[in-house]
């Protein structure tokens, strides 16, 4: 066993000298022996909670990777922190507490471990926000750190077809329509989501476990196993080993993300057709580690990514697909291979992204992950646009899409639900350009995603017909032409406030624009007249939110990153 030298981890503040005494009573007061206490102290962080089937399983995976870090020598202390799950927030006001939740979270931990002067990091998520807002505060705190994916749900069977909680969404909209039956509707609901686990498709919660695997954070071969799968315990187990490995060989979370490999990390969601949602939590990741990394740099990167994973929303199958024929790590060997990934970044195993993969073959009788020489498209599945009506930018996914332009006029709503009601009463018509504004960062507050919407105008068979515009943002789960993200927000003046019903706008994703047929002369004349909007959250936390929160091009974040620091936790 490791006898360890103390004097450079925060715990010796709490743990060493006579004049901790007091702060040792209670660790015996917790049944640890005197060994114990001289250990490293390892935070082991969980997002577990019963909101919802994403989080219900990382308790169990939490007490796995205790066991792993006992096993290295060093002394696991767990805790939790919360989670707000978007398939039970989503459509409503509790929406706006969704993206807030990822600062939250970050903050939450980032207390805890300076609170208590843990040494290092476990941190097991399962839900869309609770992954980079873990992956933030191991990059903030900066000590030794290893991420793990909670797994994602098995496909739910309805009419011997796979199906996700994205069919329920879309099913809302058809049974509206008449197209669906209040039995078929339940009978649905009943079998969409077979038990633990987060949302199957590649959604946020996917594409960011994808990511904790390119960027480093996480162990190779670790995202892939459901939930319910017994080997996600191995994996925690392996993981809660090797962060006790990271404090002896001094590796952490900033040598892990550079700007490098938040290049690889922003290329497997391209490349997977992932969520939007990356084009926030990347940039603002990178900000914890003082990294410039924009909305912008993110979907160019992605862009420039062949698109090689069929997946859900736009494709065909889900992440249980991906881990049947070998995991992420297949994803990430056909773009090491078509040279899409920078190989010589450092990873959580002590050893760089492409030596991690060396033995990774891409197997042949499959076709939910192409080689790059055969994609299902030369570009990537999320692109950004720009244009009078997005002069910080804005961002599409074109995964599954078959048209790249689209002219119409504009029908615009100051908030979701009064976009919703339209759609239900189907109070639009083709060719319209529906217009969500006042649902930003700051004018929301919360930036809600707006997937009730997208999904009912698709169960009405719209989803080809019309396209949706918001300052918001949009579920890993939509599909159609949806822009979001769109900056500067109304609620600070942007360009989409100006827009009025019937202003013509062309959207060109193949181009990469955005426009508004308007001339300087009448925007100018228009934001004179413009006043700004109140919303209905004047104190408490979303307040709060809306007075910190920054634009969304570089992330929504609400503090000055590490740029501004003049200590990081790591080493106090």
């Amino acid at each position: 066993m490791t006898k360890w030298d103390k004097s450079k981890l925060p715990s010796r503040h709490t743990t060493m000298g006579p004049e901790r005494a007091p702060h040792r009573s209670y660790y015996y007061a917790m049944g640890l022996t005197q060994e114990e206490i001289l250990q490293p102290l390892v935070g082991v962080a969980s997002c577990w909670n019963e909101a919802a089937p994403c989080n219900i399983a990382l308790s169990r995976q939490a007490q796995a990777a205790k066991i792993g870090v006992k096993e290295a020598g060093a002394t696991p202390r767990e805790f939790t922190t919360i989670t707000v799950t978007d398939g039970i927030a989503m459509g409503h006001q509790s929406m706006k507490s969704s993206l807030a939740s990822r600062d939250t979270i970050a903050d939450s931990i980032e207390l805890t471990m300076r609170g208590h002067c843990y040494d290092a990091l476990v941190g097991i998520a399962g839900c869309d926000k609770s992954l980079p807002g873990v992956m933030m505060s191991m990059i903030r705190l900066n000590v030794p750190s290893v991420f793990m994916y909670g797994g994602s749900i098995m496909p739910g069977k309805h009419h011997g077809r796979n199906v996700t909680v994205l069919d329920v969404f879309e099913a809302v909209g058809k049974h509206a329509a008449g197209g669906m039956s209040d039995e078929e509707l339940d009978e649905l609901e009943r079998h969409a989501c077979p038990g633990a686990g987060a949302c199957g498709g590649q959604f946020t919660a996917n594409t960011m476990a994808c990511v904790s695997e390119m960027i480093g954070l996480a162990l190779p071969f670790s995202a892939g196993a459901p939930a319910p799968d017994e080997d996600r315990d191995r994996w925690a187990v392996e993981s809660g080993r090797a962060v006790v490995e990271l404090i002896r060989r001094n590796i952490r979370p900033r040598d892990i993300v550079t700007l490098d490999s938040l290049h690889n990390a922003a290329a497997i969601v391209g490349a997977t057709g992932g969520s939007t949602n990356a084009a926030l939590h990347l940039p603002a990741m990178a900000h914890e580690a003082s990294i410039r990394f924009t909305l912008q740099d993110v979907a160019e990167i992605m862009r420039k990514t062949p698109h090689i994973a069929d997946l859900k929303p736009g494709g065909r199958y889900v992440a249980a697909d991906v881990h049947r024929i070998g995991g992420v790590p297949i994803i990430i060997k056909a773009l090491i291979d078509g040279g899409y990934v920078k190989g010589n970044c450092m990873t959580v195993t002590g050893k760089t992204i492409a030596e991690n993969h060396r033995e990774v073959i891409v197997p042949k009788d499959q076709d939910v992950v192409r080689p790059c020489s055969d994609p299902i498209s030369p570009i990537g599945g999320v692109v950004s646009l720009h244009g009078n009506l997005a002069p910080e930018g804005a961002i599409v996914k074109i995964a599954g899409m078959e048209k790249l332009r689209f002219e119409g006029a504009a029908l615009c709503f100051d908030c979701e639900e009064d976009a919703f009601k339209a759609v239900e009463m189907r109070a639009y018509k083709p060719g319209d350009i529906i217009i969500v504004r006042y649902e930003g960062p700051k004018g929301g507050p919360g930036m809600r995603e707006m997937l009730s919407t997208t999904s009912a105008i698709y169960g009405q068979g719209m989803g080809d017909k019309v396209a949706l515009i918001t300052d918001g943002r949009f579920s890993g789960a939509t599909r159609g032409f949806c822009i979001g993200h769109v900056g500067p927000e109304a609620a600070v003046g942007g360009p989409i406030a100006l827009l009025r019903d019937g202003d013509k706008i062309i959207i060109d994703a193949d181009k990469g624009t955005i426009d508004v047929a308007l001339s300087d002369q009448e925007l100018a004349k228009r934001r004179a007249e413009w006043k700004p909007r109140r919303t209905d959250y004047n104190s408490g936390v979303l307040w709060k939110y809306a007075q910190l929160v920054g634009p969304a091009y570089l992330g929504a974040v609400t503090h000055p990153g590490g740029g501004a620091e003049t200590h990081c936790y790591a080493e106090q």
